[in-house]
């Protein structure tokens, strides 16, 4: 059901809280997110108002016919949610935390012109400033061009803290699809490098797709991890031929998968049999494309390691500029450069002998930008990473349409994507919140983040010290930014063996996470998270005034904790559970803090333990 909205502001500023990232509303903003004054958006609406009550058309004194011309265009229809519920499930696919502000908010101003808003805050901090304003840029006894525990730092300080959620959600759903690990850049300054991958998926979170593959192409920390960097030309003297690792996943991983998709998502088939995308020939072809690579050392001056003058380190920049061909930009220059320079056929595309790197590179990213496959493969993984795990095929259908025209003719345009997949009927509708085929398994990180945002956590140190996370028994069982291969995390297309989801031929990506020690892993670690009593979060502090302040009534504390965490979705039976635990301990107005803050910790506790809480709806 949908809301009329007349367009006429309340006249009342509205208080944004900090997690959104935005500053308090003092202008009017329409549903195609471009922003006028109050005061004309207030005349706009009188204007209408009189024009539709005949205001100054009929028969004045001087007996004038009424005036006749185009008649006023209806207000455009916001829709809105009807309930907190509704908000809270859709702040939950869209960012990464609910508050009751956020709530309200949505509310308000309805999903679209809310969504429009936040993809216009830029990110609050990028990773380069977060090194920069800690001194982990510097040449300095820490050694901090060594270190991966800075590069943890940074990535949980932008999941765990700050605004514009909603772009850093886009990022992390684009870090699982454009993978690059922390863990297999072992080169000086792998933080830094891993820094500014993370902010070009910020950066163009929500701009072209085109731009990010390019940007994304050219990255330091990707040209490592995938081999791009120092890539060489054939020699046939040695038998020498180019490293086709990065050819390959740009194919198979990053553009247009392994088999030909119809515009839904599903697989084209000839004779029963899936119809493959490329050939290994395709391979050798785009391999020499991405030849002739190197770091742009323009710039770059280098500082001797204290106590070993010998070992002189690079200024950080090094591993942030984009890769360069041209050699007179790199450290050791050439005469010669590594790039091929021979004819480059693949995917019916030839790009002539004699064509230089750049050009190399632009006819072939143009050529994978538009092949039909980029529109439903990225469409599909994109919903699957914020939505559900099972779209229908229409709903592919549609977001793959604005992939390939945004409506007004531009293909890639990735903020028209990502509000396709958040505002779609089938993201949106309530029904889908009792639907057993429809969701998704909350990623391990998700769920840290959301306890994090949700009760406002800060770092006494403001460095945030949090460390790596992967290990299933003893932390929580996913780091971000550290996928164990190109593949991520978990394939798309997974489901477990013997599961309801295989006898239901449902995809269940997250589940490959999903183990009896990770399990049992997830609820240990989660009970020293709540209460950051652990060694593991002692720069962490939560904040749970707001839960204090009604934990002596049991009931609406469990009220408020089933509308933040879950969009109300917890059971009957789950509810009964966690009040029961929670009156095991006794609380009146007139209990200290300390018994009302373990009341709070159980309900959280248990709430973020349970199937209810674990599945996204």
């Amino acid at each position: 059901m949908t809301e009329l909205d007349t367009g006429a502001p309340a006249g009342v500023q509205l208080d944004l809280d900090e997690e959104c990232g935005a500053e308090p509303l003092t202008a009017y903003e329409d549903n195609s997110g471009a922003v006028t004054s109050t005061k004309a958006a207030t005349v706009s609406a009188a204007a209408l108002a009189v024009a539709a009550c005949g205001g100054g058309g009929g028969s004045g004194s001087n007996g004038a016919p009424p005036t006749t011309g185009t008649p006023p265009t209806a207000p455009p229809v916001v829709r809105k949610p009807e309930t907190d519920a509704d908000a809270s499930r859709f702040l939950q696919q869209a960012s990464f935390a609910v508050s009751t502000g956020a709530i309200q908010q949505v509310r308000d101003e309805g999903y679209e012109p809310w969504l429009n808003r936040q993809m216009n805050a830029s990110n609050s901090q990028s990773a380069r400033q977060f090194f920069a304003t800690r001194g982990y840029d510097a040449v300095d006894s820490n050694r901090y061009y060594f270190s991966r525990g800075i590069g943890d730092q940074m990535i949980w300080s932008q999941l765990l803290n700050g605004g514009s959620s909603v772009r850093k959600r886009a990022a992390l759903a684009l870090s699982e699809f454009f993978v690059v690990s922390l863990n297999s850049i072992s080169i000086t300054w792998r933080s830094q490098a891993i820094g500014e991958y993370w902010d070009i998926l910020n950066r163009r979170a929500f701009g072209n797709f085109r731009d990010l593959m390019e940007d994304i192409s050219l990255n330091p920390a990707m040209g490592v991890f995938l081999n791009t960097l120092g890539n060489r030309r054939a020699d046939p003297s040695t038998g020498r031929v180019p490293d086709e690792n990065y050819g390959r996943e740009i194919m198979q991983l990053f553009s247009i998968g392994l088999f030909e998709l119809n515009q839904d998502g599903t697989v084209r088939t000839s004779g029963g049999n899936p119809i493959e995308t490329y050939t290994n020939d395709d391979v050798t072809g785009i391999a020499k494309v991405f030849t002739g690579y190197d770091y742009d050392f323009t710039g770059i001056s280098f500082t001797a390691e204290p106590g070993n003058p010998n070992f002189r380190v690079p200024d950080p920049d090094y591993a942030r500029q984009p890769m360069t061909a041209d050699q007179s930009r790199w450290r050791f220059p050439r005469n010669n450069g590594f790039h091929s320079e021979e004819e480059k056929t693949f995917l019916g595309l030839t790009i002539p002998a004699g064509t230089n790197a750049a050009d190399s590179l632009r006819l072939a990213l143009d050529h994978l930008f538009n092949h039909p496959n980029v529109g439903p493969f990225f469409a599909k993984q994109m919903i699957q990473r914020l939505v559900t795990s099972n779209p229908s095929p229409a709903y592919v259908s549609r977001v793959a349409a604005v992939f390939d025209n945004n409506g007004s003719g531009t293909r890639g345009d990735l903020r028209a994507v990502f509000k396709a997949i958040l505002l779609d009927d089938e993201a949106l509708e309530p029904s889908n919140a009792n639907n057993p085929a429809f969701g998704k398994l909350r990623e391990p990180m998700l769920r840290f983040t959301q306890l994090a945002r949700t009760f406002g956590v800060s770092s006494n140190s403001g460095n945030w010290e949090v460390r790596e996370l992967s290990d299933p028994a003893s932390r929580l069982g996913q780091s971000p930014l550290r996928p164990p291969s190109v593949f991520n995390f978990f394939r798309p297309t997974y489901f477990p063996n013997g599961s309801q989801a295989a006898d239901n031929n449902l995809l269940a990506p997250e589940f490959q996470l999903v183990n009896e020690t990770s399990v049992a892993g997830y609820v240990n670690f989660m009970e020293r998270a709540v209460d950051t009593s652990s060694f593991l979060f002692r720069d962490l502090q939560m904040d749970y005034s707001a839960e204090i302040a009604i934990a002596d009534d049991s009931q609406a504390l469990l009220d408020r904790l089933d509308l933040l965490l879950t969009a109300n979705q917890l059971s009957s039976g789950i509810r009964d559970i966690v009040k029961s635990a929670m009156d095991d301990v006794s609380v009146t107005a007139a209990s200290s803090d300390a018994d009302k803050l373990r009341r709070v910790h159980i309900g959280v506790l248990l709430i973020m333990a349970s199937t209810d809480y674990l599945v996204q709806k």
